[in-house]
């Protein structure tokens, strides 16, 4: 827990690693294990127009499961963090297009919950192996085409409404 305003005046830099298990959203949610650690760089800083920032990045690589087959697979996590520090909403909608807002009230943030943020927006939709993971197998026995012409279901209510097609 820090006080990100006042990181901000001071002009802080932090550097260091963050274990994954301390990021209970990314850990339980999306990752296989939670022995990852991440590492990320962070800049507290005021630019010109006197906004409060947060720049920096945070990098990981995640163990995530394969959508094809189910196994394990390594995706590397990379967040550009660019966060301008406000109150509420309404100073927000305020910013420009280039700052995302990290609403902060009173008192302390939490660190790693700012990181795990970042990181979650960058997890992929669908995960895949870059090789063809996908064991060809045969299920059941193959069908034979016997030749023989299967029956319309609508032939019946043709018969009845008395317009055979021709």
């Amino acid at each position: 827990m820090i006080d990100v305003r006042k990181f901000a005046q001071q002009g802080i830099h932090l550097a260091g690693d963050v274990p994954v298990s301390g990021m209970e959203r990314l850990a339980a949610e999306s990752l296989n294990s939670d022995q990852a650690t991440v590492a990320a760089v962070l800049e507290f800083g005021v630019d010109e127009e006197r906004h409060r920032l947060i720049r920096g990045t945070a990098d990981c690589s995640v163990q995530v499961t394969c959508q094809r087959c189910l196994e394990p697979v390594e995706v590397a996590l990379h967040a550009d963090i660019n966060l301008a520090i406000v109150w509420d909403e309404e100073k927000a909608k305020q910013l420009v297009k280039s700052l995302d807002p990290l609403i902060v009230g009173e008192g302390p943030a939490d660190l790693y919950a700012i990181i795990e943020d970042e990181l979650l927006l960058e997890l992929p939709i669908a995960s895949y192996h870059d090789h063809d993971c996908i064991a060809q197998t045969s299920f059941g026995e193959e069908v034979e085409d016997t030749g023989a012409k299967s029956s319309n279901p609508f032939q019946v209510l043709e018969q009845l409404k008395g317009s055979p097609k021709s």
